[in-house]
């Protein structure tokens, strides 16, 4: 099947970014190289097209009860136009998907992996009970991520609401360039920003917008290879490489969004087996000596025992090291134990550090 293109394809063909397909859609991996443009939202400001991210909406009467049984996170607890992150979960504990939810006055917004839209939507239909609606409005909307800590002065000159007003993980409805949409003070590489969500039809006027008010802070679009590091160097997990239906939220440093006492959830039962028994592995940042990158599926042995796998690994342009992430065998997953990363026959030293790397 042919992929999707975003609002935005053509608009990055132009400015020369090299496109692959990645959730079936085609997206920009990097415009000039993924070193300069993590650098540029690490230091100023850049733009990410995130259009491709699903986006589901529950409402009716029931919203609230639905919300909360499919989720691991307390829903209850979310004021209006407030966000929160979580994580769905399947009977035996393994992950369907992490999310972010976002309560708004009549409605909830689940904002989901993209490569996982279809999964969540048919999980989440599975599951619907009397008194809610569930509609799948993703191919409308267009997300846009700008990032770094010049993003609100690039954005304050286009809008009337007060930005400042924002508090991480809350949102409001307002104009932006002149377009409605949804503003939240949120994003996936731990420098303040915003994600903007509107109708795809006002895509490239917003786009241009952005661009013209950032140039004083030379404001540049970011591919997905800068998101990866970026994510990386803060530990946030990537589903289908650090979680996915095999990996439990407690293994995975998640437990703080796994609310037991709000009452039941899907996974509840099974997580709470794990909770007493203990977790067996957990997920560990390392970095490694010299100039191997860990990559998926990698070993991590000590002493020649395989001890874990690596879920995901990269250069770190801030700490010009290479890092990695990996579930470790509990009695070795301790900082500053010793390890080596294993690939081919080949073997690098590392070292396991606290998170995040950065």
């Amino acid at each position: 099947m042919e992929p999707k293109k975003t609002a935005l394809y053509d608009v990055h063909v132009k400015l020369g970014a090299r496109m692959v397909e990645f959730a079936g859609f085609w997206m920009p991996i990097q415009y000039t190289s993924i070193l300069e443009e993590h650098k540029k939202v690490r230091t100023s400001v850049g733009v990410f097209d995130v259009s491709h991210m699903g986006e589901i909406e529950i409402k009716g009467p029931k919203a609230e009860d639905f919300v909360n049984y499919l989720t691991t996170n307390n829903v209850r607890k979310l004021h209006e136009y407030q966000a929160q992150y979580t994580t769905m979960c399947y009977d035996h504990g393994g992950i369907v998907d992490d999310l972010i939810v976002y309560r708004y006055p009549d409605r909830f917004l689940l904002v989901v992996n993209a490569a996982n839209t279809q999964k969540d939507y048919e999980w989440i239909l599975q599951h619907k009970i009397d008194g809610v609606e569930i509609a799948n409005i993703s191919d409308s909307i267009t997300q846009l991520a700008v990032q770094g800590k010049n993003a609100e002065p690039t954005l304050q000159p286009l809008t009337d609401v007060n930005l400042a007003d924002i508090k991480f993980y809350w949102f409001t409805e307002g104009k932006l360039a002149g377009v409605p949409m949804m503003i939240s003070r949120t994003g996936y590489t731990g420098e303040p920003g915003f994600e903007l969500y509107f109708d795809r039809k006002y895509s490239v006027d917003v786009w241009n917008a952005i661009f013209e008010s950032g140039k004083p802070y030379e404001i540049a679009p970011i591919g997905l290879g800068a998101r990866d590091s970026l994510r990386l160097e803060k530990k946030y997990c990537l589903y289908g490489n650090d979680i996915d239906e095999t990996t439990n939220p407690l293994e995975a440093g998640l437990g703080w969004i796994v609310k037991f006492d709000k009452g039941d959830f899907i996974g509840r039962d099974a997580l709470l087996k794990v909770k007493e028994a203990g977790i067996r592995r957990k997920l560990m940042g390392f970095v490694v000596e010299g100039r191997m990158i860990p990559r998926h599926h990698y070993e991590i042995v000590k002493e020649e025992n395989v001890i874990g796998h690596v879920t995901s690994g990269a250069y770190s342009p801030i700490l010009e090291k290479n890092i990695g992430l990996g579930y470790i065998a509990i009695d070795h997953a301790k900082v500053g134990e010793s390890i080596e990363i294993r690939a081919r026959g080949r073997t690098a030293p590392a070292e396991i550090v606290k998170t995040p790397f950065v």
